[in-house]
């Protein structure tokens, strides 16, 4: 194995979110784990050397012991900050005795760069040795591998107590994890005040979105930071963002990776959110939340 390797949980050929980018950050050196690695690998551009391991169900106390027996001597693991990739890590971390550095923006020389109190902070943490780190997705670009080199291998035996799955729920839109959120409502100052926030957020959960929101309304404290969209806040990739009162600040707009559809709804038809959007509706955005409100029933 490499001295920095990247390991990406599959399940059933499906990639996680941001794992080429974290490939990228170990060089093109990875360890896939889990179910349809093989279909998985050909989804990376960035892929130079792969071992592949299928792994059967995801089970992240045994695979957490059995990773630690092969990567014993890789002193950089790193993991997406993917829903496995956060369940993981921590795990992975306590068996091979290391620090974990969760929500890492990038690698550094000795740890990593993370974003803290509402991406408001940088902080450079520092490890004194081989560390675990998760890496934030859409904040790192990704270069394509000239070639391909792949290495199919059989992780060892473990034993370990895991949850039973009982069933999967599809989260809630208002609780869902912004950066793989499929539709956004996005709020913005052009909404006037808190109150309409909250009535953003009801219609946006009506129609199965979830709600964010530009750095001035949560300085404003109009909604939470969680909620905050932009380079010192989240990086989305949803299929639909709609964007409410929003000019389109950089900052703002560097937090918008690659949304599918864009719509803009401002009245003011030259803003940058406007010109960039699939569908401009220029218009006062409360009035337009007031009325799809009222047409969906929501109060």
């Amino acid at each position: 194995m490499k001295p920095v390797l990247a390991v990406v949980v599959v399940r059933d050929g499906v990639l996680p979110l941001g794992a080429d980018e974290t490939v990228a950050e170990a060089g093109g050196a990875a360890l896939l784990v889990g179910t349809g690695v093989k279909e998985a690998a050909g989804e990376l551009p960035s892929l130079s050397t792969g071992w592949l391991a299928g792994n059967g169900a995801f089970a992240p106390g045994r695979w957490a012991r059995q990773l630690a027996k092969v990567l014993a001597d890789t002193e950089r693991v790193l993991l997406p900050a993917s829903a496995d990739g956060r369940d993981l890590a921590p795990r992975l971390a306590a068996e091979l005795g290391r620090p974990l550095l969760a929500g890492a923006m990038r690698v550094t020389g000795q740890g990593a760069e993370v974003a803290r109190w509402g991406g408001r902070v940088c902080v450079d943490l520092v490890a004194d040795g081989p560390f675990v780190a998760t890496l934030q997705p859409g904040v790192r670009g990704s270069v394509p591998a000239q070639c391909q080199t792949l290495d199919e291998i059989t992780l060892p035996a473990a034993d370990a107590r895991d949850v039973t799955v009982v069933e999967v729920l599809d989260p809630e839109p208002g609780t869902v994890d912004l950066a793989e959120a499929p539709r956004i409502f996005g709020a913005g100052a052009g909404l006037g005040g808190p109150e309409a926030v909250a009535l953003l957020e009801k219609v946006a959960t009506a129609m199965g979105a979830s709600l964010g929101a530009t750095r001035v309304v949560t300085d404003a404290g109009w909604t939470g930071y969680q909620r905050q969209i932009g380079t010192t806040g989240v990086v989305v990739h949803p299929e639909l963002y709609v964007a409410f009162g929003i000019s389109g600040a950089a900052q703002h707009l560097g937090g918008l990776g690659d949304p599918a559809h864009v719509v803009s709804v401002n009245t003011d038809p030259s803003c940058p959110m406007t010109t960039m959007a699939d569908l401009g509706i220029v218009a006062d955005a409360p009035a337009v939340l007031a009325e799809l409100a009222r047409i969906l029933e929501v109060r």
